[in-house]
């Protein structure tokens, strides 16, 4: 996976722009660049938002231990930083990252935001990302009476009809210029799709990354 050069890095972010709190600290949201599921929020400072900058991978500052760390050096997920935005107030930072191992949390969640009341849950990602993994929970957890669960026992030859149905209708919707019914018969025409994904094993986020290589 290609990342940002810490040159680009370094020209995207005026640091000398960046407003600190009393403590010399501001706040790192740390985001998933492909789905968008925030990750993890830590606290840098100068040296170590310098540091982020200058590695192309995330450092932070432990106000516990009053050092710097660098995040998976122990544990190898290290996010390999995409790009970093700032608030309008310059005081917070957006830090999108390619997580490796798909592990930011010490606790071995994905993300440091997994717990509600009810306990623990998979954090909000994109809308796509959050079907396909419905859609891999009924694979790996089948249930008679789901849609889903009946045509990932169908197979390649029912998935893959409802494919080619589903793209016919896409064109002709298109063709009577329907704005919502384009926008209904696409969002099966995903649907679908998703459920080949899961079926043959492939992750959506590997869909994401040959669209990020493609934009490149």
């Amino acid at each position: 996976m290609a990342t940002s050069s810490p040159a680009t890095l370094s020209h995207a972010v005026p640091v000398d722009r960046i407003r600190y709190n009393d403590q010399g600290l501001v706040p790192a949201i740390v985001q998933d660049h492909l789905d968008g599921t925030v990750l993890m929020m830590a606290w840098m400072n100068a040296e170590s938002l310098q540091k982020t900058l200058d590695t192309g991978e995330t450092w932070f500052w432990s106000r516990s231990r009053q050092e710097f760390w660098h995040k998976g050096a122990t544990s190898g997920h290290v996010q390999r930083v995409q790009a970093i935005r700032y608030d309008c107030d310059s005081d917070a930072l957006l830090v999108t990252v390619d997580q490796i191992g798909d592990v930011a949390c010490h606790t071995g969640e994905r993300s440091c935001f997994h717990q509600v009341n009810e306990g623990k849950v998979a954090p909000p990602a994109d809308t796509l990302s959050q079907v396909f993994g419905v859609i891999c929970d009924r694979r790996d957890n089948p249930n008679p009476d789901s849609y889903t669960c009946k045509l990932l026992a169908g197979g390649d030859n029912k998935i893959l009809k409802k494919i080619g149905e589903e793209a016919a209708e896409v064109v002709m919707a298109c063709k009577d210029d329907d704005p919502a019914a384009i926008a209904g018969e696409v969002a099966d025409l995903f649907y679908h799709t998703l459920v080949a994904l899961a079926h043959h094993g492939v992750d959506l986020k590997d869909v994401y990354r040959k669209l990020q290589e493609r934009r490149r």
